[in-house]
């Protein structure tokens, strides 16, 4: 069975790109344009990995990667930030809320390519503090 991946992308270009980089690659795509409907897509459809962009209408990728990861069920949901705002300070917070990885905008195909085949390769630990964290 195919993986899936989840793209979060608002942008018709980029989210184009990742669709068809994703597709050819093997894995089964779903896409959504806001962070709300790809919160709400997560929880559906349980996908193997998430591409999360911070920029994104409705709900941005940090308030989406907060409910992710607050979300039950979704505990071994790998994600990946793509996003240009590549601030040190931006990783930092995303990581912080659980990211499992960050690339910058503008990206190699590459290098995006084999990020998701490493993190989609790697079962996802559970945090130490899990079931402790009420924030």
């Amino acid at each position: 069975m195919a993986r899936s991946v989840l793209i979060a992308e608002d942008e018709p270009y980029i989210l184009e790109s990742l669709m068809f980089l994703m597709s050819r690659a093997g894995y089964r795509v779903r896409a959504e344009r806001d962070g709300a409907k790809a919160v709400a897509a997560a929880v559906h459809s349980q996908p193997d990995l998430m591409i999360l962009d911070i920029m994104m209408p409705t709900l941005n990728g940090f308030e989406a990667l907060k409910q992710l990861r607050a979300t039950p069920g979704l505990e071994a949901l790998r994600i990946l930030v793509l996003s240009a705002k590549g601030q040190e300070a931006d990783r930092r917070r995303m990581m912080a809320l659980g990211a499992d990885s960050f690339v910058t905008k503008p990206f190699s195909n590459k290098d995006l390519l084999a990020t998701v085949e490493t993190l989609i390769a790697e079962p996802r630990a559970k945090p130490a503090n899990a079931a402790s964290d009420t924030s």
